[in-house]
């Protein structure tokens, strides 16, 4: 996210001092406004917003702290600074009092105010930002334990009320990681057996020679090594819900049995003659594609047809971008407890970052990322650098570098903001490499003056 240039307010009665402060803040990049007086610099606040005013507490007409009142009823968020050639104890308090961020006097050292401009808008970002998020979660949507509110989210919560308390299997299908048994949780902790077991069985995990015992069960003396009867999961999970994750992986013997089960209600451990009657709702989930498997003969078609009554396809993490943010932040707050520190946000340049970068690996990868993350950082902020994306950064890079771009695409819709802003971080970088960090000669290198090269850095994120 691109950030915009910081706009400020000079109001001051002398002209020399209007003049010499605007010189020096645009040449720190800032977007200057002047005004002479103070119902002037009113009237100019009651039609425009500024990040920060810097205010002369006397004027020609009116009292700084007239106009600070002013400022501060139209506009809270703005900061003021106050500054006088005539400074005192009790007008420094009554400024603080009526929400001025500081008071410095005149004659000020130049270093000392570009200082303190600087820092009161760093803070006044990090809380513009940290109201973003807290806004953004606020509205994201907790289904149970899924985070998210994107559009494709909304649909399957949808589904879930209508399925949940039915006796209807349903099949999550979705690229590992997506989240799948979240989605099973729901559905079991929005059914009328959610005070009854949730019992897991992955499919995959468990070797084709013990599959039959773990789910079955087995009596004593059914094999060697069978000292005692011993309950297989479908039996633990009878009156409650069983989900099967990985199905896809189940052999063509074991899907034989499955279909019995699901079929009768009812199976015989290994080494009993005698059915076992269960009553449990199943829920199943796959990243394979099963109508696929059923024709080259992996998946038997009259199993797939009987646990895909209600198929829910859950979306990959790069088609729900923006449920990102609300994602991270919650990988962010839950590994920050478990570490005891206080990782409060994730700046908003590495949430852009972490947008560019498809995750293969979805919601798990994310997660990973973060614990990571949060283990290695040593700031209470995780930034570009700290969400250890720097493989994922340059990637990117050289995917810009190494473009090739075809006009045709045009004709199909393209973002050429997008496009222009990715070509123009790309050289900043690059020009930052090249002259080993120095922003003078960065900015050389690329032809523009040290003011634009920075300003532009700040506007894309780059340190």
């Amino acid at each position: 996210m691109a950030e915009q240039q910081k706009t400020i307010l000079v109001v001051d009665d002398e002209l020399s001092m209007r003049e010499y402060l605007e010189l020096m803040l645009e040449r720190e990049g800032y977007a200057v406004t002047t005004a002479e007086a103070g119902r002037q610099a009113n009237t100019i606040l009651e039609k425009q917003f500024f990040d920060l005013v810097l205010l002369d507490i006397r004027l020609g007409d009116i009292s700084g702290l007239d106009v600070l009142r002013k400022a501060k009823s139209l506009h809270p968020k703005t900061i003021v600074i106050m500054i006088s050639a005539y400074a005192t104890a009790e007008n420094a308090v009554e400024a603080m009092n009526e929400g001025a961020y500081d008071y410095l006097p005149k004659p000020f050292d130049n270093d000392e105010l570009k200082d303190t401009i600087a820092k009161a808008l760093q803070l006044k970002t990090l809380k513009d930002e940290k109201a973003q998020i807290d806004s953004e979660l606020k509205e994201s949507l907790h289904y149970g334990r899924i985070v998210g509110n994107s559009p494709r989210l909304q649909h399957i919560y949808e589904v879930i009320r209508q399925v949940a308390r039915t006796r209807t299997n349903v099949l999550i299908t979705g690229e590992s990681g997506t989240g799948k048994e979240l989605i099973a949780r729901a559905i079991h902790d929005q059914s009328e057996r959610c005070d009854k077991p949730f019992v897991v069985i992955n499919c995959g995990s468990i070797p084709e020679t013990l599959i039959e015992s773990e789910l079955f069960g087995y009596k004593k003396g059914a094999f060697t090594g069978a000292t005692q009867d011993k309950k297989g999961l479908f039996e633990a999970a009878d009156t409650g819900t069983l989900f099967l994750d990985e199905i896809g992986e189940l052999n063509l013997q074991m899907q034989v049995r499955l279909l019995r089960v699901l079929q009768e209600r009812g199976f015989k451990p290994v080494g009993s003659n005698t059915d076992v009657s269960v009553d449990i709702r199943v829920l199943a989930a796959t990243n394979k594609n099963l109508e696929e498997e059923v024709i080259d003969g992996r998946f038997r078609e009259d199993l797939f047809y009987r646990i895909n009554v209600v198929e829910i396809k859950v979306p990959p993490l790069r088609e729900r971008k923006s449920d990102l943010r609300a994602l991270a932040q919650h990988f962010l707050e839950k590994y920050s407890r478990e570490a005891g520190k206080e990782i409060t946000k994730i700046s908003s340049y590495a949430v852009d970052l972490l947008k560019k970068y498809d995750f293969p690996g979805n919601i798990r990868e994310l997660e990973n990322l973060i614990e990571r993350s949060v283990a290695l950082s040593s700031t209470n902020i995780l930034l570009p650098d700290s969400l250890a994306l720097s493989i994922h950064k340059r990637r990117w890079i050289e995917g810009i570098k190494n473009r090739r771009f075809d006009l045709d695409e045009v004709a199909k819709g393209v973002s050429l903001d997008n496009i222009l802003e990715e070509i123009e971080k790309a050289y900043l970088e690059k020009a930052l490499e090249c002259s080993n960090g120095s922003k003078n000669k960065a900015a050389d290198l690329l032809g523009i003056s040290f003011r634009s090269f920075r300003y532009r850095c700040s506007k894309l994120g780059i340190d």
